[in-house]
């Protein structure tokens, strides 16, 4: 049984590494036709573009690439991996989840001699989910970190406009002045800008990278300055207030909800915990949630339930502010 694993993977392996070979080289035969084809004449409307920009959207990338693609993965994903500031790439983080699905399937396979084929596919799911974990949880401490630093670079962009400063200067000095990922960011913003990108599009770009409710007020509050006119900095010092409200009602409802999650938590850990004993107690009496069918079934019904009830506790004590 194990030679018969080890030869199916051995199999997937291989055809997969001969498609990503041929879908490379057909990448590299249309990008270079495409640089090589002669001019167009100026009334056909479909060679307007520059031939590198129509090279660079044929070549996609890896079998994964196009995988993502297929299954309308690709933009979520980049735009994760950018919130996070992590350089993987949608290709990148679904080669990872892979790898990780089939090694964690191969690993309990291995060691329960393939007697829980359940096991070892939850296993793979568990293990294949964990970079797209890593990648949210990444995202979400850069997004608190920069809501922490945005009060007061608001309050430093009022100042400076009070001083005399453009707006973009007041960006350009404030990133400056502030510590990653706040002025990464805006940096990024004030570079996009002075490249020529409209003000409206660059901070809707900013919105897209920094999922926050708060950068939402910051950009919604600058477009409409623009629009109608107005006093920016007094709007901008209003703004950082109504931040540092919200920001102490998140805690006072973190500190009140903290009782409510740990009693999920715990809740949640007490099967487990009862499961280690008997098996260490009882082996015997433990050992039906192994080797019989039913005890197969009844296991997965229990961590479903499991699972289900720790999600509902903690969507009972999650408030959005």
């Amino acid at each position: 049984m194990a030679a018969l694993f080890l030869l199916t993977a051995v199999t997937g392996v291989s055809t997969y590494t001969l498609i990503w070979l041929y879908l490379e080289r057909r990448g590299a035969r249309l990008a270079v036709g495409r640089l090589a084809a002669p001019a167009v004449e100026k009334g056909d409307a479909k060679r307007l573009r520059p031939r590198l920009f129509e090279a660079a959207g044929e070549v996609r990338g890896l079998l994964t690439g196009r995988l993502m693609e297929r299954l309308r993965l690709r933009e979520a994903a980049a735009r994760l991996l950018e919130t996070a500031a992590l350089k993987w790439g949608p290709a990148g983080l679904l080669q990872r989840s892979l790898a990780l699905f089939v090694m964690g399937f191969l690993a309990v396979t291995a060691l329960t001699g393939n007697g829980l084929p359940l096991a070892a596919l939850a296993a793979g799911a568990v293990c294949g989910y964990l970079p797209l974990g890593y990648v949210r949880r990444a995202a979400r401490k850069r997004v608190d970190q920069f809501e922490g630093q945005f009060p007061d670079c608001l309050e430093f962009v009022s100042r400076s406009m009070r001083a005399g400063h453009a707006f973009s200067v007041a960006i350009e000095l404030a990133y400056r002045e502030y510590s990653d990922p706040l002025a990464c960011e805006l940096r990024r913003a004030f570079e996009e800008q002075n490249l020529g990108q409209p003000l409206e599009i660059v901070l809707r770009k900013l919105c897209d990278r920094v999922p926050s409710l708060d950068v939402q007020f910051f950009v919604s509050a600058v477009l409409l300055q623009k629009r109608t006119g107005g006093n920016l900095a007094e709007l901008l010092d209003k703004l950082a207030q109504l931040m540092r409200e919200r920001f102490k009602l998140r805690a006072r409802i973190r500190a009140v909800s903290a009782q409510g999650l740990m009693s999920g938590r715990i809740l949640s850990a007490i099967p487990a915990g009862v499961a280690v004993m008997m098996f260490v107690v009882n082996p015997t009496y433990a050992r039906f949630f192994v080797v019989d069918p039913v005890g197969h079934e009844l296991l997965a019904a229990g961590l479903g339930l499991q699972v289900a009830g720790y999600l509902i506790i903690r969507k009972i004590v999650t408030f959005e502010v």
